[in-house]
């Protein structure tokens, strides 16, 4: 028979009777446990297999490990076994560290219950959980820190015994050496990798241009955070108010344009504070962060960045996960920082090339303006006073009309040199004569006369906004149809402002516009008409005349 002792030690351990051989197996299950999770090196991995092996150690039904979060009150992740997806998405979120759960994570020691309901300190369980009884939770702790917490329920024979708790305790310590060190596996791939994108993507923003700067480097974050909401916001007009200029990721067409109320959210906490902001709190009541990644009232966790240098405050750089998933790293956050650090740099130097193209192509232009006006504009001139003098030698009226029809066209090349010179002066590159003369170049290619342009007005100084692009767009669409159909040798856009419209004359000597092709003319008409202006059309076999009208002063009431 055994000693009493032998009895007392086999009563504690709950295995009255088992000899030492019971001992020995599952002390050889604990080495097992061990070289199954130190023989991994990914994070993902290691945190599963370390659940695993303290289900198999200790028999149980279900188990989880819990990682704490930064606040040190919750749980940031839930990696659990034994609950399979439909199960888990059935429950909805999991849990959050409340209860038991929370009792552990404020008191960081084991916890071991018969009937895990029976605690004064359960909160129970949410709708479609399944029945959970007996309970073991043992700390996991990294480098002194608790890193989270096993979670074990349900022990096959009934309830867990003090040798289970010594058992997980001992795996518990190992499995935090293998954390620590997947872990420090895991951030210096996070920096290499995020590091060689920063690289590529300054030298991707230098080459690009800067208006599709922000649409890059969202799409480049996005690409590197793997799933995320990533957002760009830029300050309106130097107001406080922000507006997102680029995104990527879940609803990103209905986030995009959005404005930031309040004081712009965690994009401007980040511009206003210059360094790297995280925010996880619940949304109130009508106020929407278009840089957080919501679900009813609440916000998944998430971080943002200043693209700030020296000089000049561009937008902020915010990355968001949804409600439930885990919360941003301190190394997340660091290497977030430093990409839009070296972004930001980045963005500085584009502009500043693109300012400097700007100034050169601006000099170049005037050179140009320069030599038309003193050198191509004088001998044109000159040779239409020559033309005339010859002209008033002439006795021939038809010699004579068809040399005052060449000295007409000197004329009119004139008017038109002038009107590019003027243009090519311009400081704005982007006014409406500039885009008016490139679409007169645009329609030019196949034809053997390029269309004649004239200005009449201040068109530059009175046409801004919609109104411009509406011209833009009719002068566009009406010298098309007349290079395509009308088969004409002449071609003239004339653009004017009186004193209450803007107007665009596009006529041609082609041979007219068929019946069916005037309904193409429909949508010219309804834009015309949706600022209260007309569009008018004489045609027939000597030439088209297409006129359209609109108030300088009318909103456009129809999009």
């Amino acid at each position: 028979m055994p000693s009493g002792d032998h009895v007392a030690r086999d009563a504690e351990a709950g295995h009255s009777g088992v000899g030492p051989s019971s001992s020995q197996d599952r002390l050889r299950g604990l080495l097992r446990a061990v070289e199954t999770v130190v023989g991994e090196i990914e994070l993902p991995i290691v945190l599963r297999r370390v659940v695993e092996a303290a289900v198999e150690l200790v028999d149980a039904e279900y188990g989880a490990l819990g990682i704490i979060a930064a606040d040190r009150v919750s749980l940031d992740q839930f990696v659990h076994v034994g609950l399979d997806a439909e199960a888990a998405d059935a429950i909805g979120h999991l849990p959050r560290g409340r209860g038991i759960l929370g009792a552990l994570i404020a008191h960081p020691e084991p916890i071991r219950l018969d009937h895990l309901g029976e605690d004064p300190r359960a909160a129970g369980f949410p709708a479609h959980h399944p029945r959970m009884d007996s309970f073991l939770g043992a700390p996991v702790r990294v480098r002194g820190e608790v890193f989270g917490n096993l979670y074990l329920t349900n022990a096959r024979r009934g309830s867990f015994t003090a040798e289970d708790e010594e058992l997980v305790r001992g795996l518990a310590s190992t499995a935090g050496f293998a954390i620590q060190n997947a872990r420090l596996f895991d951030e210096a791939r996070t920096r290499a990798t995020w590091m060689t994108a920063t690289a590529e993507l300054s030298a991707a923003i230098l080459s690009t241009p800067t208006d599709t700067i922000f649409d890059l480097l969202a799409g480049r974050v996005a690409d590197l955070a793997g799933g995320p909401l990533v957002t760009v916001l830029v300050p309106v007009d130097d107001s406080p108010v922000l507006r997102v200029a680029a995104a990527r990721g879940p609803g990103e067409d209905e986030i995009l344009g959005t404005l930031a109320g309040g004081t712009g959210g965690i994009a401007g906490a980040a511009m206003e504070t210059g360094g790297v902001r995280v925010g996880t709190a619940p949304r109130a009541v009508g106020d929407i962060d278009p840089a957080m990644n919501a679900s009813g009232d609440e916000t998944g966790p998430a971080m943002a960045a200043p693209l700030r240098t020296r000089q000049q405050t561009w937008g902020a750089l915010c990355v968001a996960r949804a409600p439930g998933e885990r919360g941003f790293t301190p190394v997340e956050l660091e290497v977030l920082s430093d990409l839009a650090s070296q972004a930001s740099i980045a963005l500085e130097l584009a502009h500043a090339r693109r300012d400097q193209q700007k100034a050169m192509l601006s000099e170049e232009r005037a050179r140009i303006a320069r030599d038309l006006h003193d050198h191509v504009i004088q001998q044109v001139f000159g040779a239409g006073l020559t033309l005339q003098s010859v002209a008033a030698t002439l006795g021939d009226t038809r010699d004579r009309h068809r040399m005052q029809e060449v000295i007409r066209q000197l004329d009119d090349a004139i008017a038109q040199i002038r009107t590019v010179v003027f243009a090519l002066s311009a400081r704005d590159g982007g006014s409406l004569r500039h885009r008016l003369i490139d679409v007169v170049a645009e329609s030019s290619g196949t034809l053997r006369r390029p269309p004649s342009l004239r200005f009449s007005g201040a068109v530059d100084s009175t046409v801004h906004g919609s109104l411009a692009d509406d011209v833009v767009g009719v002068a566009r669409e009406l010298l098309t149809n007349s290079v395509r159909h009308a088969s004409a040798d002449s071609i003239s856009l004339d653009v004017g402002i009186g004193e209450r419209d803007v107007w665009v004359v596009v006529a041609d000597d082609g041979s007219g516009i068929r019946d069916d092709r005037r309904s193409g003319l429909a949508n010219l008409a309804e834009r015309a008409g949706a600022r209260g202006g007309a569009l008018t059309l004489e045609t027939g076999a000597g030439g088209t005349r297409a006129e359209w009208r609109a108030p300088l002063d009318a909103e456009r009431t129809t999009q």
